[in-house]
């Protein structure tokens, strides 16, 4: 199979759109199928890599939105269509389609090329968060156009299947996200690390880690600085860190770690908190759960399919969450019970490896080409879609 693959984000920008790519990349190197990416250039001072396990990386020009560090925008540019052109592809994967995943729609539609949607970032939501009002008016109309021009669209949770149907997008499955359970393992936790981070050994670490952006709202944890009990440590960096030292000045900030450093971090928490209800799926929860953490989250988005209630974590009802948060942890942090919390994370995630996923994966661009040829002709050799208003005449895409 050759798949294109075209990413609002790819290294050397790190985060969960990047993530997930990089997992499909060496699952369709291991299984023998080809691909190339299409993504946006690198940021200033970044160095930018040629390829990826032998697949081309094909780059567009990066723009930032002014006061949104978080969403750097590759510009389409003909490179988008030279690429696809040139690599014929069978199925054009979109990752987390926004601008330059827009083109590649429109792109792979033009060239009569099934397209296969991964839903991964809440743009609108990003948006509302940023009091961008009139992006985020606009931002359901451009993403239901683009969902609507592929074959079928692929979401992380319940939540957010839920938020696309409403809003008009047709053909969502399911698609979630695997977790690493070798690297992020419970075996990992360092008492040397711990100690760094309270010299007395005797306080509970509570942590998060992700990109300090306003949409993330870490500034919740605010909630939990004037507890003794408890040592908080931040992981990770962006444009929110100066704000955040200020807001919680007995916090320890590790700036952004990766590798073992991050799966030694994780695994030395005593209890994730995720605070930012903007998350379409939050890998960072399921990380935290392998490495044997119980988490909290909001109930909004990702998390609500992530975190069972009392089981391994608490969900938090966002209005309120701050206010609820200093007895939700304590709650999980007791002695009675955190033992059996920790077992049940890791049990939660203990079969959401990315060699699953990804074959599931496959098996949506099989779903897609198959539906695609069933809704075009060939004339002249070439393939042509069948008007949208004929749909009822031919069998359902979902059959």
């Amino acid at each position: 199979m050759r798949v294109a693959i075209v990413a609002e984000s790819f290294l050397p920008n790190v985060n969960g759109v990047t993530n997930s790519v990089l997992r499909v990349l060496e699952h369709l190197h291991a299984q023998g199928h080809d691909a190339i990416v299409v993504a946006p250039g690198a940021r200033e001072f970044q160095e930018e890599i040629p390829d990826y396990l032998g697949f081309e990386i094909v780059r567009v020009p990066t723009v930032m939105i002014p006061l949104v560090d978080s969403l750097p925008i590759g510009v389409p540019t003909t490179a988008v269509v030279n690429a696809i052109s040139h690599f014929k592809p069978d199925v054009v994967h979109l990752a987390s389609p926004f601008v330059l995943g827009g083109a590649g729609a429109f792109a792979a539609s033009q060239m009569g090329i099934p397209a296969v949607a991964l839903y991964q970032t809440d743009v609108a939501g990003f948006a509302t968060q940023y009091q961008l009002s009139l992006l985020s008016s606009m931002a359901w109309e451009w993403t239901r156009n683009v969902h609507n021009r592929c074959e079928l669209t692929l979401a992380p949770s319940s939540e957010a299947i839920r938020e696309l149907e409403s809003h008009g997008i047709r053909d969502v499955h399911h698609w979630g996200r695997g977790v690493d359970t070798e690297l992020f393992h419970p075996a990992k936790r360092s008492e040397v690390l711990r100690r760094q981070w309270d010299p007395t050994g005797r306080k509970k670490i509570v942590g998060f880690v992700g990109r300090l952006a306003a949409e993330k709202g870490v500034h919740r944890l605010a909630a939990l600085v004037d507890d003794d009990s408890v040592q908080l440590v931040i992981v990770g960096d962006g444009p929110e860190r100066d704000c955040l030292e200020r807001k919680l000045p007995n916090a320890v900030f590790t700036g952004a770690l990766g590798g073992e450093q991050l799966a030694r971090a994780y695994a030395s928490l005593d209890l994730f908190v995720h605070t930012g209800e903007f998350e379409t799926f939050c890998q960072a929860i399921q990380e935290a759960q392998a490495s044997g953490v119980p988490t909290i989250g909001p109930r909004a988005g990702g998390p609500i399919d992530l975190i069972q209630e009392g089981y391994n974590g608490l969900l938090l009802d966002v209005p309120t969450f701050t206010q609820d948060l200093p007895s939700a942890a304590g709650y999980l942090l007791d002695g009675v019970r955190h033992a059996e919390l920790r077992a049940n994370a890791r049990e939660s995630v203990a079969d959401k490896t990315w060699a699953a996923l990804c074959e599931q994966l496959l098996g949506y661009y099989g779903k897609a080409i198959a539906g695609y040829n069933r809704g075009t002709v060939e004339l002249f050799g070439r393939r042509f879609a069948v008007p949208d208003w004929t749909r009822k005449l031919r069998p359902s895409r979902s059959a």
